[in-house]
Parts: C-alpha cells; sequence; structure tokens
C-alpha cells in the first residue's frame, strides 16, 4: 500500500499516487509502448513477479495504465499507458534530467532526431515566457475559468 503524507500539498499528493520504488520505473518503460507483463519484468531488475503485480494492478486503479488480456489460457495480459500515464512522462524526463546532471553523469538526454543534447523547463502559456523554477509557486483553490471569446459581430 502506498505510503501517506497527509499533506495538502500536489507533490504529496502525487508521491501517493507515484512514489513507491517501482511505479516510475514502469512508467519509464511503458513510455516506449504496450509491454507484456515478461517484458516488464524482464526490463525491471531486481523486482518480483508478485511486486510487479501488485504494482500494474495499483497503476491501473490509479488510471495511469489499462490492461488487455491477449491469452486467455493462460491469463497473460499487456499494458498501455493511459493518457494519465503518459503525462508522467513530463516527470520521468525531468528526473532523468537532473540525474544525468548530479548522479549518472556519464548518461545524455539527446532528440533522437538530430542527436542534440534536450532540457525540460517551464514555460509560461500566456506570455510564452521561460519561467525559472524559484518562480514557481503553488497555490490553493479552483482553476481560473478560460476567458470566453469574444462575440462575433452581427
Amino acid at each position: 500500500m502506498p505510503k501517506r503524507y497527509d499533506q495538502a500539498c500536489p507533490v504529496a499528493k502525487s508521491l501517493e499516487v507515484v512514489g513507491d520504488r517501482w511505479t516510475l520505473l514502469v512508467v519509464r518503460d511503458l513510455l516506449r509502448g504496450t509491454k507484456r507483463f515478461q517484458d516488464l519484468l524482464d526490463s525491471l531488475t531486481g523486482i518480483a513477479p508478485n511486486i510487479l503485480s501488485d504494482r500494474l494492478k495499483w497503476m491501473e486503479e490509479q488510471g495511469l495504465v489499462s490492461r488487455r488480456l491477449y491469452s486467455d489460457r493462460p491469463p497473460r495480459a499487456e499494458y498501455t499507458l493511459t493518457e494519465r500515464g503518459r503525462e508522467l512522462g513530463t516527470v520521468v524526463g525531468a528526473l532523468a534530467q537532473w540525474g544525468t546532471r548530479h548522479v549518472y553523469r556519464r548518461a545524455r538526454l539527446v532528440h533522437a532526431t538530430c542527436g542534440h543534447e534536450v532540457r525540460l523547463r517551464y514555460e509560461c502559456p500566456d506570455c510564452g515566457g521561460q519561467v525559472k523554477g524559484s518562480e514557481v509557486t503553488v497555490t490553493r483553490g479552483a482553476r481560473p475559468k478560460p476567458a470566453s471569446p469574444s462575440p462575433l459581430p452581427s
């Protein structure tokens, strides 16, 4: 069962869903496409089958993955990230970027098409400007409603 932090904070609430030892690594592998249980077991060195099964069930309950049976006897399934799960690609990318700078410096994140290094960043969709992490704050309350389009002249 995931850890509960009992904090009204989006980071803490997110960690309650994806913060266990294997979840983001499963997401990392599924970002490359649909995988069968055995494929995931082979790629996640050190995970026990029962732990992987538990994680996949939890991720399905949380709406991160969808499961499709491809064999009834014996029952075998393949897993695909949902849209909600694919959005975690940004989180995995941010961890990978941080890791290449501070932990595993032998790796680089590169654009597969041109081979140049890539980076993640905050951007304000309203003004289009790049935003420093120190300029980002968390607020509580309802999201602002999008502006209504101006009525067309008659």
